[in-house]
This record gives structure tokens, C-alpha cells and sequence, in this order.
């Protein structure tokens, strides 16, 4: 069912920032004509980091708007001209001191579509080895690893809140054969 795309009659920068832009879109779809606020962003990756012991790594971080403490899989924004497979393995050495000897592609989807642009693709790391961190400056996180079982069990639990790394997670246990 293709379905006529709805036009955009205008568009006004609400907002424009370091990380995301905020704009104020006059939409017409068929005969009705709405306003939309949309958060755009430039997109992000995260890796599953899978090591040759059975374990996974996660990163804690203290994320603002959440106003906690989270335990995420690495991750970070798209730099401009960058694809989301360099993305993922930069975050990887910056946060964990990895480099992955393959990255396969996982999932890749929109955050949040009701309101924000961003997209984010989740790879599946692994043939790990260690190297140096590059972290930057303003990164203040702790690297928590612990067996791949444990971290589907927190999963299925409801103990991560952070959407990429649930996802990333279940579809990298049935990557890896892993029963959920």
C-alpha cells in the first residue's frame, strides 16, 4: 500500500545545539494541515561487545534527563560523513579499550518516531582484543562486564532501561544461538 508522503509547507529552527536541532514543521497531509516539533539528531551506534569467554561489557553512566545511573552498551552519535559501523567500533575502543575483529550488522531503528529523527544501529562486536581507551573528555563511565547469560536474565527482568542495549541484547542472543 504506497501511500502519498505528506508535505512540508514550512519549517522553523526552534532550537539549534550542540547535540540536537528542534524544529517546528507546517505539515499538509490530504486536505488537513498540521504543526509537528521534531528533535533532530544525527543518528548513533552501539555495539553488542561479546568476548571469547561468554561474557558482555556494558558501560554506567550517569544520563541527565533520566536523572540516574544507567548500564548501557557502548555507544555514541554519528560523526558527520561517518557510517554507523565506524561509529560503533570507535565507541568501542573509546569506552571499553576494544577493537572488534567483526562487527555484524544487528538491527537498526528509530528511537523515539513520534517526536525525534534519530536512528540508531546496533552491531554484534566480536574476535576482541584490548587496547588503549579513548575516552573523551567530558565521559565519565564504568565499565561493568559479566557473563552473557546474566545480562538476558537482567533483560528479561526489566532491569536495563535503555532501549538499544534490550534490543541489542535479544538480538544478539539468537545471533550467537543463545537460548532467551
Amino acid at each position: 500500500m504506497d501511500k502519498e508522503q505528506p508535505e512540508v509547507l514550512s519549517r522553523e529552527e526552534v532550537f539549534g545545539g550542540k547535540l540536537i536541532n528542534v524544529v517546528r514543521d507546517t505539515v499538509r497531509e490530504g486536505e488537513q494541515t498540521y504543526l509537528r516539533e521534531v528533535v533532530r539528531h544525527p543518528g548513533g551506534a552501539a555495539a553488542v561487545p561479546f568476548f571469547e569467554d561468554g561474557s558482555v561489557a556494558f558501560v554506567s553512566q550517569y544520563r541527565h534527563p533520566a536523572r540516574k545511573y544507567t548500564l548501557e552498551l557502548p555507544a555514541g552519535k554519528l560523526d558527520p560523513g561517518e557510517r554507523p559501523a565506524e561509529t560503533a567500533a570507535r565507541e568501542l575502543e573509546e569506552e571499553l579499550g576494544v577493537v572488534a575483529g567483526r562487527l555484524e550488522p544487528l538491527s537498526e531503528f528509530y528511537t523515539t518516531p513520534g517526536f525525534c529523527g534519530e536512528k540508531l544501529w546496533v552491531f554484534l562486536a566480536t574476535e576482541l582484543r584490548e587496547t588503549e581507551h579513548r575516552r573523551e573528555e567530558d565521559e565519565i563511565i564504568e565499565v561493568v562486564r559479566m557473563p552473557f547469560a546474566r545480562a538476558l536474565e537482567m533483560a528479561f527482568a526489566g532491569e536495563f532501561e535503555d532501549a538499544k542495549t534490550i534490543i541489542g541484547l535479544l538480538l544478539a542472543a539468537r545471533r550467537l544461538g543463545v537460548k532467551t
